[in-house]
Protein backbone atom coordinates (compact mmCIF):
# COMPACT_ATOMS: atom_id res chain seq x y z
CA UNK A 1 0.00 0.00 0.00
CA UNK A 2 2.94 2.40 0.49
CA UNK A 3 3.64 2.92 -3.23
CA UNK A 4 -0.05 3.65 -3.85
CA UNK A 5 -0.10 6.16 -0.97
CA UNK A 6 2.78 8.11 -2.53
CA UNK A 7 1.14 7.87 -5.94
CA UNK A 8 -2.02 9.38 -4.43
CA UNK A 9 0.04 12.21 -2.92
CA UNK A 10 1.64 12.81 -6.33
CA UNK A 11 -1.87 12.89 -7.83
CA UNK A 12 -2.94 15.59 -5.36
CA UNK A 13 0.31 17.55 -5.80
CA UNK A 14 -0.14 17.64 -9.59
CA UNK A 15 -3.75 18.78 -9.28
CA UNK A 16 -2.72 21.51 -6.83
CA UNK A 17 -0.13 22.85 -9.28
CA UNK A 18 -2.63 22.79 -12.13
CA UNK A 19 -5.36 24.57 -10.17
CA UNK A 20 -2.84 27.18 -9.05
CA UNK A 21 -2.01 27.85 -12.69
CA UNK A 22 -5.69 28.08 -13.65
CA UNK A 23 -6.47 30.43 -10.77
CA UNK A 24 -3.61 32.75 -11.67
CA UNK A 25 -4.14 32.59 -15.44
CA UNK A 26 -3.83 36.38 -15.84
CA UNK A 27 -0.34 36.11 -14.42
CA UNK A 28 0.56 33.19 -16.65
CA UNK A 29 3.69 34.93 -17.93
CA UNK A 30 5.09 34.87 -14.38
CA UNK A 31 4.25 31.18 -14.03
CA UNK A 32 5.88 30.42 -17.39
CA UNK A 33 9.06 32.22 -16.35
CA UNK A 34 9.26 30.13 -13.18
CA UNK A 35 8.40 26.82 -14.84
CA UNK A 36 10.91 27.42 -17.64
CA UNK A 37 13.60 27.46 -14.97
CA UNK A 38 12.05 24.36 -13.41
CA UNK A 39 12.11 22.36 -16.66
CA UNK A 40 15.67 23.32 -17.53
CA UNK A 41 16.87 22.60 -13.99
CA UNK A 42 15.09 19.21 -13.87
CA UNK A 43 17.09 18.21 -16.96
CA UNK A 44 20.46 19.25 -15.54
CA UNK A 45 20.05 18.52 -11.82
CA UNK A 46 17.76 15.47 -11.90
CA UNK A 47 17.51 13.58 -15.18
CA UNK A 48 21.04 13.91 -16.62
CA UNK A 49 22.77 12.97 -13.32
CA UNK A 50 20.46 9.94 -13.13
CA UNK A 51 21.57 8.97 -16.65
CA UNK A 52 25.24 9.09 -15.63
CA UNK A 53 24.45 7.09 -12.50
CA UNK A 54 22.76 4.34 -14.54
CA UNK A 55 25.57 4.35 -17.12
CA UNK A 56 28.25 4.06 -14.43
CA UNK A 57 26.49 1.34 -12.42
CA UNK A 58 25.81 -0.80 -15.49
CA UNK A 59 29.01 -0.08 -17.43
CA UNK A 60 27.05 1.32 -20.40
CA UNK A 61 28.19 3.59 -23.23
CA UNK A 62 27.12 7.16 -22.40
CA UNK A 63 27.11 8.10 -26.10
CA UNK A 64 23.65 6.67 -26.71
CA UNK A 65 21.86 8.50 -23.87
CA UNK A 66 23.54 11.72 -25.03
CA UNK A 67 22.32 11.08 -28.55
CA UNK A 68 18.86 10.49 -27.07
CA UNK A 69 19.00 13.99 -25.55
CA UNK A 70 19.63 15.48 -28.99
CA UNK A 71 16.93 13.31 -30.56
CA UNK A 72 14.42 14.36 -27.90
CA UNK A 73 15.24 18.04 -28.43
CA UNK A 74 14.96 17.82 -32.21
CA UNK A 75 11.89 15.57 -32.26
CA UNK A 76 9.72 17.89 -30.19
CA UNK A 77 10.96 20.79 -32.34
CA UNK A 78 9.98 18.94 -35.53
CA UNK A 79 6.60 17.83 -34.18
CA UNK A 80 5.81 21.31 -32.92
CA UNK A 81 6.65 23.04 -36.19
CA UNK A 82 4.91 20.36 -38.24
CA UNK A 83 1.71 20.80 -36.24
CA UNK A 84 1.83 24.58 -36.65
CA UNK A 85 2.86 24.71 -40.32
CA UNK A 86 0.21 22.21 -41.42
CA UNK A 87 -2.61 23.90 -39.57
CA UNK A 88 -4.98 26.35 -41.21
CA UNK A 89 -4.19 29.00 -38.60
CA UNK A 90 -1.30 30.92 -40.12
CA UNK A 91 -1.59 33.80 -37.64
CA UNK A 92 -1.21 31.32 -34.76
CA UNK A 93 1.86 29.85 -36.38
CA UNK A 94 3.34 33.34 -36.70
CA UNK A 95 2.77 33.62 -32.96
CA UNK A 96 4.40 30.18 -32.47
CA UNK A 97 1.26 29.03 -30.66
CA UNK A 98 -1.27 26.42 -31.67
CA UNK A 99 -3.48 23.96 -29.70
CA UNK A 100 -1.73 20.96 -31.29
CA UNK A 101 1.59 22.22 -29.92
CA UNK A 102 0.17 22.23 -26.40
CA UNK A 103 -1.22 18.73 -26.81
CA UNK A 104 2.08 17.34 -28.09
CA UNK A 105 4.03 19.01 -25.26
CA UNK A 106 1.73 17.96 -22.44
CA UNK A 107 1.43 14.41 -23.76
CA UNK A 108 5.16 14.06 -23.16
CA UNK A 109 4.71 15.38 -19.62
CA UNK A 110 1.94 12.85 -18.98
CA UNK A 111 4.22 10.02 -20.10
CA UNK A 112 6.97 11.33 -17.84
CA UNK A 113 4.52 11.39 -14.91
CA UNK A 114 3.69 7.76 -15.68
CA UNK A 115 7.38 6.91 -15.35
CA UNK A 116 7.48 8.88 -12.10
CA UNK A 117 4.98 6.34 -10.81
CA UNK A 118 7.11 3.54 -12.21
CA UNK A 119 10.04 4.99 -10.27
CA UNK A 120 8.04 4.98 -7.03
CA UNK A 121 6.91 1.40 -7.55
CA UNK A 122 10.36 0.09 -8.47
CA UNK A 123 11.90 1.99 -5.54
CA UNK A 124 9.63 0.22 -3.06
CA UNK A 125 10.34 -3.09 -4.78
CA UNK A 126 14.03 -2.53 -4.01
CA UNK A 127 13.57 -1.30 -0.42
CA UNK A 128 11.18 0.87 1.64
CA UNK A 129 13.96 3.43 2.15
CA UNK A 130 14.60 3.92 -1.56
CA UNK A 131 10.87 4.01 -2.27
CA UNK A 132 10.41 6.71 0.38
CA UNK A 133 13.15 8.90 -1.13
CA UNK A 134 11.80 8.53 -4.67
CA UNK A 135 8.23 9.14 -3.50
CA UNK A 136 9.11 12.39 -1.71
CA UNK A 137 11.07 13.63 -4.72
CA UNK A 138 8.17 12.88 -7.09
CA UNK A 139 5.62 14.61 -4.86
CA UNK A 140 7.89 17.65 -4.55
CA UNK A 141 8.24 18.22 -8.29
CA UNK A 142 4.76 17.08 -9.37
CA UNK A 143 3.37 20.44 -8.23
CA UNK A 144 5.53 21.93 -10.98
CA UNK A 145 4.29 19.26 -13.40
CA UNK A 146 0.74 20.48 -12.81
CA UNK A 147 1.85 24.06 -13.40
CA UNK A 148 3.62 23.07 -16.61
CA UNK A 149 0.71 21.03 -17.95
CA UNK A 150 -1.86 23.79 -17.58
CA UNK A 151 0.56 26.54 -18.66
CA UNK A 152 1.51 24.75 -21.88
CA UNK A 153 -2.11 24.05 -22.75
CA UNK A 154 -3.36 27.57 -22.11
CA UNK A 155 -0.47 29.42 -23.70
CA UNK A 156 -1.01 27.38 -26.87
CA UNK A 157 -4.65 28.50 -27.04
CA UNK A 158 -6.32 25.34 -25.78
CA UNK A 159 -9.55 25.70 -23.81
CA UNK A 160 -9.62 25.56 -20.02
CA UNK A 161 -11.72 22.39 -20.30
CA UNK A 162 -9.08 20.66 -22.39
CA UNK A 163 -6.35 21.90 -20.06
CA UNK A 164 -8.25 20.32 -17.17
CA UNK A 165 -8.54 17.04 -19.07
CA UNK A 166 -4.79 16.87 -19.58
CA UNK A 167 -4.18 17.93 -16.00
CA UNK A 168 -6.30 15.01 -14.81
CA UNK A 169 -4.41 12.65 -17.12
CA UNK A 170 -1.10 13.97 -15.77
CA UNK A 171 -2.30 13.54 -12.18
CA UNK A 172 -3.51 9.96 -12.79
CA UNK A 173 -0.35 8.91 -14.63
CA UNK A 174 1.80 8.26 -11.49
CA UNK A 175 -0.94 6.05 -10.05
CA UNK A 176 -1.03 3.99 -13.24
CA UNK A 177 2.78 3.92 -13.25
CA UNK A 178 2.88 2.43 -9.75
CA UNK A 179 0.30 -0.21 -10.68
CA UNK A 180 2.26 -1.13 -13.81
CA UNK A 181 5.34 -2.09 -11.76
CA UNK A 182 3.50 -5.16 -10.58
CA UNK A 183 3.42 -6.33 -14.22
CA UNK A 184 6.86 -5.48 -15.71
CA UNK A 185 10.27 -3.92 -15.15
CA UNK A 186 12.21 -1.50 -17.39
CA UNK A 187 15.77 -2.60 -18.36
CA UNK A 188 18.41 -0.13 -17.18
CA UNK A 189 19.82 0.47 -20.68
CA UNK A 190 16.35 1.30 -22.03
CA UNK A 191 15.69 3.59 -19.06
CA UNK A 192 18.86 5.60 -19.73
CA UNK A 193 17.75 6.17 -23.32
CA UNK A 194 14.29 7.26 -22.23
CA UNK A 195 15.73 9.66 -19.66
CA UNK A 196 18.01 11.16 -22.30
CA UNK A 197 15.13 11.62 -24.72
CA UNK A 198 12.99 13.30 -22.06
CA UNK A 199 15.84 15.58 -20.94
CA UNK A 200 16.08 16.88 -24.50
CA UNK A 201 12.30 17.28 -24.57
CA UNK A 202 12.30 19.37 -21.38
CA UNK A 203 15.23 21.49 -22.50
CA UNK A 204 13.40 22.39 -25.69
CA UNK A 205 10.10 23.19 -23.98
CA UNK A 206 11.78 25.33 -21.34
CA UNK A 207 14.20 27.23 -23.57
CA UNK A 208 12.34 27.44 -26.89
CA UNK A 209 8.69 27.62 -25.83
CA UNK A 210 8.18 28.90 -22.30
CA UNK A 211 10.99 31.45 -21.99
CA UNK A 212 10.38 33.24 -25.32
CA UNK A 213 6.62 33.25 -24.76
CA UNK A 214 6.92 34.53 -21.20
CA UNK A 215 9.13 37.44 -22.28
CA UNK A 216 7.35 38.23 -25.56
CA UNK A 217 5.16 40.94 -24.00
CA UNK A 218 6.11 41.18 -20.33
CA UNK A 219 9.89 40.99 -20.17
CA UNK A 220 11.32 42.31 -16.89
CA UNK A 221 13.99 41.66 -14.29
CA UNK A 222 11.29 40.15 -12.06
CA UNK A 223 10.63 37.48 -14.67
CA UNK A 224 14.33 36.75 -15.04
CA UNK A 225 14.41 36.37 -11.26
CA UNK A 226 11.49 33.94 -11.38
CA UNK A 227 13.35 31.77 -13.89
CA UNK A 228 16.37 31.73 -11.59
CA UNK A 229 14.04 30.92 -8.68
CA UNK A 230 12.72 27.92 -10.63
CA UNK A 231 16.27 26.67 -11.11
CA UNK A 232 17.09 27.14 -7.43
CA UNK A 233 13.86 25.40 -6.39
CA UNK A 234 14.69 22.25 -8.34
CA UNK A 235 18.31 22.36 -7.18
CA UNK A 236 17.11 22.33 -3.57
CA UNK A 237 14.52 19.59 -4.23
CA UNK A 238 17.04 17.30 -5.93
CA UNK A 239 19.73 17.85 -3.29
CA UNK A 240 17.62 17.50 -0.16
CA UNK A 241 15.05 14.86 -1.19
Amino acid sequence: MQPLFFALMAFLSTLAGGFFSLHHYKRLHYIMSFTAGVLIAVSFFDIIPEIFSIVTQNNLDVTYPLLAIVVGFLMIHILEKYAAIHSSHESEYADHRHPHVGIISTSGLVFHSFLDGVGIGLGFHISPHIGLIVGIAVIAHDFSDGLNTVSLMLVNKNTRKRAMQFLLADALAPVLGVLSTFLFQIPENALSLYLGFFAGFLLYIGSSDLLPEAHSKHSSLKMVGLTIAGVIFIFIVTRFT
